[in-house]
């Protein structure tokens, strides 16, 4: 730049922030001329503007690096559970699939929809901007998304958000509380693809394949899925005259998600066990000595050889077990379909270019999809099925769709809840974990509580 004798900040930020359009404009510009190495030594810069120089280029770097390549993520919850833990760090490598060019350029620095509560003025109002909005569009990708790769993604349930309540399901704030009363009492955002929250899961069903959980088991085209050593399920534990050691279920490496205080009862009193222990088990029946936990079936093998342990029973949500308000959050809330998370299906995932039979009981499956996903204005007039404004009784898929799933598969709130993921939402695949810090006190000071066995670990 300086050999065409631009040395302005404002000349240098463009050449950086929009290269593919400034460089070839001053390239055609006439009066733009060749100065020479000599006379552009004679340019120097003062040094806060050396400073500001730097902190754009890396702004710009990191910008694009995050945008395009890699970015760091944090696992805030249990669902992945034992194969990503609370307080891993990871990098996911967004070319996997094809980085996506962003919905919203313009944006923030470093923020995804809203700036940190902590900021004065503007914490947690929107950091991006609607005014130059892009279409769908992907670059070269490396390779497709595999059956059980751990994928990053958009939230597809979360293009609507009621502000207040932003860790529950828009559609199921409406089903309980009504549309108006909802959008009388909380505020209402719609996010575009880009700006929806990020979720990860493994990818168990890809499009076209046939999905079914029975008994809590996963099935894949009528086959068993893949059981990741990781895979946990809700069990109960009959034990003896006294409760589980919590120090013990540790020291075992026996995961399970213990508060930082004991339980206590409606008066405020610590819940004891029969030797007087405190109690820090949020399920458990001290009449019978029974626990909930969820486990492995490694920790399952090792729980079940503990002196003090009767039996242990695998806890299955059978189809008429759950009542109506329990199965109307599971997809595709329709009472139709009698399914529960350990009981589902059998669905077929879509598939772009095939062709399904739209009708009363098949239009809950694809309603969403076809209105929220593919944009299609659809009506139901005298049970006929209006999409655009034509009658229809079939519709051929624009999209290739994804199944997700919590290893954690008791705990997770995943596909089973809300459904299909577009292709358009897919983010990127985890590579590998580059920090991890237990959020449990009692396993001891900084330096104790970090995950050294998990650095730098590859996730699969």
């Amino acid at each position: 730049m300086k050999l065409l004798g631009k040395t302005s900040f404002k000349e240098h930020f463009l050449g950086i922030v929009f290269a593919g359009i400034y460089l070839p404009y001053i390239g055609f510009d006439k009066e733009v001329k060749f100065i020479g190495y000599e006379e552009a030594e004679k340019y120097k810069k003062s040094t806060s503007r050396e400073w500001t120089d730097a902190i754009v280029f890396a702004i710009v770097a990191a910008t694009l690096i995050r945008g395009f390549y890699l970015e760091a993520f944090t696992i805030p919850t249990s669902s992945m559970e034992q194969k990503l833990l609370r307080g891993d760090f990871l990098f996911v490598n967004k070319m996997a699939y094809g980085a996506r060019v962003p919905n919203t350029p313009i944006s923030f620095p470093f923020t995804h929809h809203s700036f940190p509560e902590w900021i004065p003025f503007v914490g947690g109002k929107k950091s991006y901007t609607e005014i130059v909005k892009f279409p769908h569009a992907k670059l070269p990708k490396m390779g497709d998304v595999e059956r059980n790769d751990c994928v990053v993604f958009n939230f597809p349930a979360g293009d609507t958000v009621a502000l207040e309540k932003q860790e529950q399901i828009y559609d199921q704030l409406v089903r309980n509380l009504g549309r108006k009363n909802l959008w009388k009492t909380h505020t209402i955002v719609y996010r575009p693809v880009d700006k929806r929250e990020n979720y990860i899961k493994r990818c168990v069903g890809l499009p076209g394949d046939v999905i079914e959980v029975v008994d809590g088991e996963l099935m894949i085209n009528n086959e068993l899925a893949y059981q990741d050593a990781g895979l946990q399920h809700n069990y109960t534990i009959f034990a003896k005259n006294y409760a589980l050691s919590k120090k013990v279920l540790l020291d075992k490496k026996i995961n399970y998600e213990f508060p930082e205080e004991p339980y206590r009862d409606e008066l405020g009193n610590i819940i004891k066990d029969r030797n007087g222990n405190p109690v820090f088990y949020k399920y458990w029946n001290p009449e019978e000595n029974q626990y909930r936990f969820t486990l492995t079936a490694e920790a399952k093998n090792k729980l079940a050889q503990f002196p003090n342990i009767l039996k242990i029973e695998q806890q299955i949500e059978k189809k008429d077990s759950m009542g109506y308000s329990d199965k109307n959050q599971i997809f595709p809330s329709n009472k139709a379909y009698n399914w529960t998370v350990d009981n589902f299906g059998p669905l077929t995932i879509p598939k772009k270019g095939v062709t399904v039979e739209l009708n009363e009981t098949t239009l809950p499956l694809y309603k969403t999809l076809i209105t929220r996903y593919e944009l299609h204005q659809l009506e139901v007039k005298n049970n006929n099925i209006f999409i655009d404004g034509k009658q229809v009784n079939s519709y051929t898929f624009e999209m290739d769709y994804y199944w997700m799933m919590g290893d954690n598969r008791n705990n997770s709130q995943d596909s089973r809840f809300w459904g299909f993921v577009p292709e358009n939402h897919i983010v990127g695949k985890a590579v590998f974990v580059w920090m991890s810090y237990s959020p449990h006190p009692e396993e001891g000071g900084f330096f104790k509580r970090i995950r050294w066995d998990r650095l730098f670990t590859k996730v699969h």
